[in-house]
């Protein structure tokens, strides 16, 4: 079984439903983030989704577009997300681990190199938030080749060819959006319709669904599970707590000014999340 089945098993076996958050590599700079990554764990997250800096990451709002800078000012680049991946699979050898990365990243390495590198840095999946299901079939190929698990989006109101796209191409799981737009924003998730998705993609014999994109609160948790979903990732709230507790402008480097005040909140918030899937 691959770390995402043999989770989700576990947790169904257990009546409960996965909390997941998103982090962002290198933010605010390369040492923070993995002890960042502990407190997020401690928390009880059941995997993680990681965003490798990106200079024009056009579907997040301005909360991760943040992150992206923060990160990037602090010498992000693919090499080092790929070290502080390795090193957080050496930590968490059994907790899946997926990948958010635009795709201009994999067009410039390569797609088999691309694929290669994360699946050997010890990546599950690998998420393209700009490539839809339709335009996705070399890149579907090539990280089936690698051992990664392709992610695609199931927009909240999306036609049942893109349905069944998603479903059929998707592995390890399906990201649901709760709403249209961008990450994070003024507006909080809906899970108005999400049923009717959620039913949809499993007609069509998908992988678990996990709901994301404006899910700040466990109200939110809770009515993602309720609505039919596995789980919920989280990111725009998470990042807003490191962004709380960092400083330092662009393009300078950033720092952290209270680390174990910013570990205890997020392990304290992932443990709400986290208690809300039960």
């Amino acid at each position: 079984m691959s770390r995402y089945e043999s989770t989700f098993s576990r947790l169904a076996e257990r009546g409960e439903g996965a909390f997941v958050p998103f982090l962002m590599l290198g933010d605010p700079n390369p040492d923070a983030i993995l002890e960042i990554v502990d407190a997020v764990v401690e928390g009880g997250a059941d995997a993680l989704e990681l965003g490798v800096p990106f200079s024009d990451p056009v579907a997040d709002g301005p909360t991760i577009q943040a992150a992206h800078i923060r990160a990037l000012d602090s010498g992000a680049t693919v090499e080092r997300s790929l070290e502080q991946l390795r090193t957080i699979r050496e930590r968490y050898p059994d907790l899946p681990i997926g990948m958010l990365i635009y795709a201009n990243v994999a067009y410039v390495r390569g797609l088999e190199r691309f694929y290669t590198e994360f699946a050997e840095a010890g990546a599950d999946s690998i998420l393209l938030p700009d490539v839809p299901v339709r335009e996705g079939g070399p890149f579907s190929e090539a990280a089936t080749a690698a051992g990664i698990d392709p992610i695609y989006i199931a927009p909240a109101k999306a036609r049942a060819e893109v349905l069944e796209g998603v479903a059929k191409h998707s592995r390890g799981y399906i990201y649901a959006i709760s709403r249209d737009g961008v990450t994070g924003g003024e507006r909080e998730a809906s899970v108005d319709g999400l049923r009717q998705v959620v039913d949809n993609v499993n007609s069509y014999g998908g992988a678990p669904v996990l709901l994301g994109f404006g899910i700040s609160s466990p109200q939110h948790v809770r009515d993602a599970i309720a609505a039919g979903a596995t789980g919920a990732i989280t990111g725009s709230a998470i990042t807003k707590i490191i962004e709380r507790y960092t400083t330092g402008e662009h393009p300078n480097p950033r720092t952290v000014t209270d680390m174990d005040s910013l570990k205890a909140e997020l392990t304290a918030f992932v443990r709400d999340m986290k208690e809300a899937t039960r």
